[in-house]
């Protein structure tokens, strides 16, 4: 009787805890008898059982946190619908005080190169060589 050459597959199989473990398994090329024919059909269920187990496992969690997303982006349209101008009008006030402040600030910075440029074209004229004098600042880029 000649001995069938045996051969050896390597799965990997993901448990209930989202391990992986490696699974081998021996199988002979020689002709399989109807019981091992059979555990190795009942061990392909049962991983394919596993596989499909932690597939619902996840597409729960999928679906509650695709609940969730929808909830907040409901809770937010009704707020922006109803409720939300409370805040808006607070947030609009804060704005306008910042654009103020930013006016203010860029009139005193025009004010002071009016009086730098000035300066230096007194300096200018008094020195009777232009080439020579101070170099003039750069102008500020207008507002």
């Amino acid at each position: 009787m000649v001995k069938g050459a045996v051969k050896k597959t390597v799965t990997k199989v993901t448990n209930a805890e989202n391990l992986e473990e490696v699974v081998e398994k021996k199988i002979s090329a020689k002709k399989m008898t109807a019981k091992e024919r059979e555990e190795l059909l009942i061990d392909n269920f049962v991983g394919l059982q596993h596989a499909m187990t932690n597939l619902s496992i996840k597409f729960g969690s999928l679906s509650d946190n695709i609940t969730k997303l929808l909830q907040v982006f409901e809770e937010s349209a009704k707020s922006f619908i109803s409720g939300g101008k409370i805040e808006d009008d607070s947030m609009l006030k804060k704005i306008d005080s910042l654009l103020d402040q930013n006016k203010t600030i860029a009139k005193g910075l025009i004010l002071m190169e009016g009086s730098l440029r000035n300066r230096s074209e007194a300096v200018e004229q008094t020195s009777g060589y232009p080439e020579m004098s101070h170099s003039r600042p750069k102008p500020l880029p207008s507002i």
